[in-house]
């Protein structure tokens, strides 16, 4: 098998798990929402530590570039983005927010290759402009205020920095370190988020099904799917990477299907449609140019 073909793979494993997340939701609904993702987070580093030391990938010195990106990625691809998600849609329509952040394609297509030091590929950003089209057919449009449509354009830069800010630091560390490190280092910045949101009520003991909840979060999604990310994000790059997001709304689908919460629309059918097609264009190998008879 092929780097690529295991790249894609990976990612559009990563992006069908983080779908779920639509379907598994609505059981924390009464828990804080800071709070709960702290948890997830410690629970998730702990894992991936554990993983870690069992593969032989233990703790290393980190450099300060190295740490700078840590932190920095932390701070936007796991926080930031969460508060602002939260926050995005007290002002806007859910379908509205996630239009937006679906955009995340068409800014790795464009920033991924120019910090790699070459040229975006057409291909590569026409494709992602499909795969965008196609999320947005699924998710809808909706509406809300300019507020809630600047917190939702944060979100989706918080989104970028989710894979860009990894980039630098996946070649010495890992997929298994860079995912643990980030992991570790958003716990405290979203407990700070959540004493000032919620005060003493930041986290309280859950309910079966909350528990359950979270359980899901921290080992599918933060462990799984990171792993999966972050593996596959060196092979196909960002910029190609990034395409494999169109299979967000394939995992909101089918789970809420799985969990009886919801049934597939004709526009999901569409949106599943272009985002394929897409797909089909960014990945088809570039046709080599033959050379000129002589």
């Amino acid at each position: 098998m092929t780097e690529v073909r295991r790249g894609a793979i990976g990612a559009a494993t990563a992006m069908f798990c983080v779908g779920t997340l639509t379907g598994v939701s609505p059981a924390l609904h009464d828990y804080p929402v800071y709070g709960g993702q702290a948890v997830r987070y410690l629970i998730g580093s702990l894992l991936l530590l554990a993983i870690a030391r069992a593969t032989g990938n233990g703790i290393v010195r980190l450099t300060r570039r190295e740490v700078f990106f840590l932190m920095a990625l932390a701070l936007t691809g796991l926080t930031a983005f969460n508060v602002l998600i939260v926050e995005s849609t007290r002002f806007a329509d859910p379908a509205t927010v996630g239009t937006v952040v679906a955009a995340v394609p068409i800014i790795l297509a464009l920033v991924g290759p120019l910090l790699e030091r070459r040229k975006p590929a057409p291909r590569v950003l026409l494709a992602s402009v499909i795969v965008v089209m196609g999320v947005a057919v699924t998710g809808g449009f909706g509406g809300g205020s300019p507020l809630g449509l600047l917190l939702a354009f944060g979100a989706l830069a918080c989104e970028a920095g989710f894979s860009l800010l990894a980039l630098p630091v996946l070649g010495r560390l890992g997929a298994i370190r860079v995912s643990a490190y980030s992991a570790a280092l958003a716990v405290p910045q979203l407990i700070v988020v959540g004493l000032v949101v919620d005060g003493p009520d930041l986290v309280r003991v859950p309910t079966t099904a909350e528990a359950l909840a979270l359980g899901y979060l921290a080992v599918v999604i933060t462990v799984f799917a990171f792993l999966c990310w972050y593996t596959s994000l060196p092979r196909l790059g960002a910029d190609k990477a990034g395409l494999f997001s169109g299979f967000l709304p394939v995992g909101a689908v089918l789970s809420t299907v799985v969990l009886g919460t919801g049934h597939p629309r004709l526009a999901d059918l569409v949106g599943a449609c272009l985002v394929l097609g897409g797909l089909a264009i960014g990945l088809r190998p570039a046709r080599s140019r033959q050379p000129e008879p002589a």
